[in-house]
């Protein structure tokens, strides 16, 4: 474990309100002439001195000001070359005008309290505190950089053949282009006009939902009529949706102007791909021996919807599970922060695994890369978990354990036209906040997640499914 936490441990308590209006990474100001002009007295000088001088402002021959200040923590202090908020995103506290140390162009060095020896570089390239380079000492000629996104590692350990102590002085575009192609610039700059459609839907969605009501097993069948999934049944009393009516309220917002009908609810209860079927006969064990628990239904619900909306918008090939699902790995590492104990613990993310999915802990930077990656999608999510009885002294077998899908939500990642990055999340004929919805479903335990264990272990996971947008919804 190392203490990466103590300087932003701040940051939690700003409800991810970051700030847009970034420039692209070749148009920021350099300050490297700012650095060099301190490096004695800052940089190199001893941590007691360091931390005995007051905050400087300094105005770059650039443009836009910097405020030079030291902090510290019980083993490590640093160094922040704190660039100015200029805009605000309009979400959150106001800090239009401050410094808090992840403005895009910061620049922190972080050393040891004791000894003064630089332990790593963090450099921010947009004013996001969860999105930044870090640059660790490798050898005595090279150092190596990491490219984190909300905790995840995206790259780690790129060479780069310099000192660390060369990187003091060394502009921000010479940094970048001594990592070349293994740096993923493309994932720092966003074109906010390619989530046009993703900002239209979503205003469409929290309008629709006004008239919704939440009902159990509640669906909107073909004739437009309030109906129970399981009987087909017209609803009683108060009509709503629950989780996976409300998924298909989204999708027949998106197909019905195109196809003039919504869809049928009895084919989208039907088997979809593999459930199961793994050769491993532990995964056998949790999900084809209890068939009857209907585990599998809400991973069959979204990928009969996705299916049927590739297949109608596009083609029938469209509509494969290989098409429709997300399965890539896209990071192995991450880091798990916990800020009570002022700890952060660095572990490995599985990735995608079969008849689970993801591990909620990793959605946030997935759904950061999958929006850069596709814009104009938005993605069904099936939460699943293991259920069933657990060992216990009084029943030391325990009872076959297995996973099953319990509930659906909708998540579309996006940047504002400020370039802000934002989750929506919509479930139940209701919108959540991204941090509700993380909250509501634990990880799992990281402790657990290593090449012995055979079987996933006890946690909340999501299947997604991708969904492309379209110019008109009408639910």
């Amino acid at each position: 474990m190392r203490n990466y936490f103590f300087l932003f441990s701040f940051l939690f308590l700003l409800s991810y309100a970051v700030f847009g209006q970034d420039l692209p990474l070749s148009k920021i100001v350099d300050d490297s002439a700012l650095r060099t002009s301190v490096k004695e007295t800052w940089l190199l000088e001893t941590p007691g001195r360091v931390l005995a001088r007051p905050s400087a402002l300094h105005t770059l021959p650039g443009g836009g000001r910097v405020q030079l200040r030291a902090e510290a923590s019980k083993d490590e202090f640093t160094v922040i070359f704190a660039r100015e908020l200029k805009s605000s995103n309009g979400n959150g506290a106001n800090m239009v005008g401050s410094f808090p140390g992840w403005a895009q162009g910061s620049w922190i060095l972080i050393r040891n309290r004791v000894s003064g020896e630089a332990a790593r570089i963090r450099i921010f390239l947009r004013s996001d505190p969860y999105t930044y380079i870090e640059i660790r000492p490798f050898s005595h000629d090279k150092c190596q950089m990491d490219v984190v996104l909300y905790n995840a590692y995206i790259a780690r350990s790129i060479t780069i053949p310099v000192t660390l102590e060369r990187l003091y002085t060394m502009q921000l575009g010479d940094v970048l282009n001594l990592a070349g192609s293994q740096f993923p610039r493309r994932y720092f700059e966003p074109n906010p006009d390619d989530y046009r459609l993703n900002r239209q839907f979503i205003a469409k969605v929290r309008e629709g939902i006004r008239g919704l009501e939440f009902a159990d097993d509640g669906a909107i069948d073909h004739n437009g009529k309030y109906v129970y999934i399981n009987t087909g049944l017209e609803q009683k009393g108060q009509p709503g949706l629950n989780c996976s009516g409300f998924a298909k309220w989204l999708v027949d917002g998106l197909l019905k102007p195109v196809t003039g009908a919504r869809l049928e609810i009895p084919p989208l209860k039907e088997p979809f791909g593999n459930r199961g079927s793994s050769e491993n006969p532990d995964v056998r064990t949790l999900t084809e021996l209890w068939k009857q628990r209907d585990s599998f239904f809400g991973l069959d619900w979204i990928r009969n919807l996705a299916s049927t909306v590739w297949s109608k918008l596009l083609a029938p090939s469209f509509g494969s599970l290989d098409q429709i699902e997300v399965r890539s790995d896209r990071f192995s590492q991450m880091i798990l922060r916990d800020p009570g104990q002022n700890i952060s613990t660095l572990y490995n993310y599985p990735g995608f695994l079969e008849d689970a999915g993801y591990g909620v802990e990793g959605l946030q930077p997935l759904l950061y890369m999958l929006a850069i990656d596709e814009p104009g999608m938005f993605y069904l999510a099936a939460i699943n978990n293991e259920r069933g009885p657990i060992a216990t002294e009084e029943n030391p077998r325990g009872a076959p354990r297995m996973r099953e899908y319990y509930h659906i939500t909708a998540l579309i990642p996006y940047f504002s036209e400020g370039g802000v990055f934002h989750i929506a999340v919509f479930e139940s004929a209701a919108e959540n906040s991204f941090i509700d919805f993380r909250n509501r479903f634990p990880p799992s335990s990281p402790r657990l997640m290593n090449e012995e264990i055979r079987l996933y272990p006890n946690g909340n996971y999501a299947n997604l499914v991708r969904i492309p947008l379209e110019p008109v919804f009408e639910p």
